[in-house]
């Protein structure tokens, strides 16, 4: 049966954490909704590419305008089934929205499927919704998460798994996308 499902975004969204999981969710019939602070409908954010190219860190390239379909004023978060929080650089001033906290937090008192990856998880911690859950995550917000007392569950090698906890799904990146979208449409299934 289709849901609707809420997808939080910014600048620089890690492009194939938005662009794949949007794809596969409007493939199972599902609505997005996207929205961005400050943003209305028929605007756009920018995304970056991250890549892993054998240095220390990813590397980040220009991506693609990502088009946002709701205004963030309309947003109304019991009007949907579940969330989605891509990372990329978005996460490190989203964090700081009150109202995306309490919008996060809202899913996570409604016990609604939530899907997080990578550097999203950014927000997790700052909305003090992670404290005793099992978490995947960008490795290098592994102190992050364990200070927000989240239990920290290793990412495989790829970077290709997720973790789930309830109605919580999060995963270290988007070579994840498949397990991550996976397990996320369990949840939507459950619900």
């Amino acid at each position: 049966m289709p849901q609707r499902i809420l997808m939080l975004v910014g600048d620089f969204v890690e492009d194939y954490e938005a662009m794949v999981p949007l794809q596969i969710l409007l493939m199972e019939s599902h609505r997005v909704d996207i929205a961005c602070p400050d943003k209305k409908a028929g605007e756009y954010v920018v995304t970056a590419i991250h890549d892993f190219e054998g240095h220390q860190t990813y590397s980040e390239k220009r991506g693609h305008n990502f088009a946002i379909n709701l205004d963030w004023n309309a947003v109304e978060p019991r009007n949907y089934d579940g969330l989605v929080i891509p990372g990329g650089r978005a996460p490190e001033y989203l964090q700081l929205n009150e109202r995306v906290l309490d919008v996060v937090r809202y899913f996570f008192q409604s016990n609604k499927p939530v899907a997080v990856t990578c550097h999203g998880a950014m927000i997790l911690a700052a909305a003090d919704v992670v404290r005793g859950r099992c978490c995947q995550a960008y490795p290098s917000l592994k102190p992050e998460l364990l200070r927000a007392g989240a239990r920290w569950q290793e990412p495989s090698a790829g970077l290709d798994s997720a973790c789930v906890d309830g109605n919580l799904v999060t995963a270290p990146a988007w070579p994840a996308n498949p397990a991550w979208m996976r397990e996320f449409l369990r949840l939507l299934r459950c619900d």
